[in-house]
C-alpha cells in the first residue's frame, strides 16, 4: 500500500492510499480522485518524506527484547483501512463537510449575536428560525445549561472562507 500526499487545484491538502503508483495514475486519469474538501477532480501528488526500508540494518539485540511488536497488516486490516478512506463505503471528512455546508446554507448567519438571538427565540421574543453564528465556549455552555438546543458546528475554521 502506498500513501501519497495530494492536493487539489485549490490547494487543499489530503492523503490517498493506493495499491501502487500505477493505480494512482489510473484513478486520476479516469477522474475517480476528488478533493475531500471541495470535490475538485484536479488532484496532484505533492512532495512527501520517503520511507526507507533498510533490510541490511542490524538491530541492537537488547533493543529487540524491549521493543514492542508491531501488529501484522492482514488482508482484513487492509480492507478496513481502504473502507475507512473510501467515501463511498464509510463516513468521511468530505461527507461531514457536505452536511455542515447544507446546515449553513439553510440557516441565517447572525455572527457574534448568536447567543442573544438564540436566547430571544428561546424566550419567544423573536421568530423561531435556524441560525448559526459564533460564541465563546463559556457562553455556549451557559446556553446549553439554560436548555437551549444548540449544536456546535465542526470544521468551522475550514468553512469560514469559500473552499473554491
Amino acid at each position: 500500500m502506498k500513501v501519497f500526499n495530494l492536493k487539489c487545484e485549490h490547494g487543499h491538502p489530503f492523503e490517498g492510499w493506493f495499491k501502487s503508483h500505477v493505480a494512482f495514475e489510473d484513478q486520476r486519469s479516469r477522474g475517480l480522485l476528488t478533493c475531500p474538501f471541495c470535490d475538485s477532480r484536479c488532484v496532484e501528488k505533492t512532495l512527501s518524506a520517503p520511507r526507507l526500508n533498510l533490510s541490511g540494518a542490524q538491530a541492537d539485540p537488547e533493543a529487540a527484547v524491549t521493543a514492542p511488536e508491531k501488529p501484522e497488516l492482514t488482508a482484513d486490516t487492509q480492507t478496513s483501512v481502504s473502507a475507512a478512506i473510501d467515501p463511498k463505503s464509510s463516513p468521511t471528512l468530505a461527507q461531514a463537510l457536505k452536511v455542515v455546508r447544507q446546515l449553513l446554507e439553510h440557516s441565517e448567519d447572525v455572527g457574534e449575536r448568536f447567543a442573544q438571538e438564540a436566547r430571544s427565540m428561546h424566550r419567544q421574543e423573536a421568530p423561531l428560525r435556524p441560525i448559526h453564528g459564533s460564541t465563546s465556549l463559556e457562553t455556549a455552555r451557559e446556553l446549553a445549561d439554560e436548555g437551549l438546543p444548540i449544536v456546535p458546528i465542526p470544521f468551522a475554521g475550514l468553512l469560514k472562507n469559500s473552499l473554491h
